[in-house]
């Protein structure tokens, strides 16, 4: 990867221009940076952008635009594969809402990917109940922790998979229980879990045929992992519980949620977990961290300095 510089973009009629102080790095950027897999290959065509995440200030709105106005400091996503890793974006205004006004840019750009993620799985189809069991895999990752925070809030007893390095870190942010994924087997050490919310970035088939066995009779299997589909033996163990398996990864009110989870954090609910931050220039360096797999809550690229 290298910087260019290229012509400014133009916001179209439901569009906002974006002067970007921030972006963050997500798994499915270098995936795509690689050459894609069986999800994204057909979708792959260059040029193409990098980057599922931005915040910063609305430098021009189109003319179907009534939501926001120049200056109004705003996070969410670009369009696909329109790219963040940029100095301006124009995306549609729909994918965009208020930044939380208790965070900087920084940490804003950390959240709108995996929290509309963690979002549509544990809110939207999960439906958490107070008191009922959640399994989160990865659950320290940028996703997971923020799933972690949702289904407390919803009151859920939640149960994080991780190393032990994060065990601490997560039972700050509220889980219940926190397995040590290396040394401990969650499958011989629970049962009658009502929903597991798959958000490791480790694609495992094995871990998921573990999860059925530990669902309760009518419970919900959730994954975001979109280029995996589901092989006949985990719908079969899904089967013989009685159970339903679903993905999730594509949100259509994102201005909506993100505006919710804007509330939540303002509110102190929501914790927003920066591991990193890399001024734009080093973004490959930022991929090499993420592509350890061993990232704790995100890693930011740092594209302007916030005043």
């Amino acid at each position: 990867m290298k910087l260019e510089e290229v012509e400014r973009p133009v916001a179209k009629s439901d569009e906002i221009l974006v002067k970007v102080y921030a972006a963050s790095v997500n798994p499915a950027d270098y995936i795509v940076r690689q050459g894609g897999n069986d999800f994204l290959k057909p979708y792959l065509k260059l040029p193409l952008g990098l980057g599922l995440d931005a915040a910063g200030v609305v430098e021009e709105v189109g003319s179907d635009v009534i939501n926001f106005k120049k200056g109004d400091k705003v996070y969410g996503v670009p369009d696909f594969l329109r790219g963040s890793y940029a100095e301006f974006i124009a995306a549609k205004a729909g994918n965009f809402a208020l930044k939380p006004k208790s965070v900087g840019f920084n940490e804003a750009a950390a959240v709108p990917s995996c929290a509309l993620i963690a979002w549509s799985g544990i809110v939207d189809v999960g439906k958490v109940h107070p008191g009922q069991r959640v399994l989160i895999h990865g659950a320290a990752g940028g996703v997971g922790n923020l799933a972690v925070q949702f289904a407390k809030w919803m009151g859920g007893y939640v149960i994080g998979t991780a190393s032990a390095s994060n065990i601490d870190f997560l039972k700050q942010l509220g889980a219940d229980e926190v397995i040590d994924y290396k040394n401990q087997k969650f499958e011989d050490l629970l049962q009658d879990i009502d929903i597991v919310f798959n958000a490791s970035p480790v694609r495992d088939n094995d871990k998921r045929l573990k999860s059925a066995k530990v669902l309760k009779i009518g419970g919900v299997f959730i994954d975001t992992q979109l280029d995996s589909p589901f092989g006949e033996d985990f719908l079969n163990a899904l089967s013989g519980k009685n159970a339903i398996g679903t993905f999730v990864g594509i949100v259509i009110n994102k201005e909506e949620c993100l505006s919710e989870i804007a509330k939540l954090i303002n509110e102190g609910k929501v914790k927003v977990i920066v591991s990193k931050v890399y001024p734009l220039e080093k973004v490959a360096e930022a991929h090499r961290e993420s592509e350890t797999k061993h990232v704790r809550g995100k890693l930011v690229l740092e594209v302007r300095k916030e005043n």
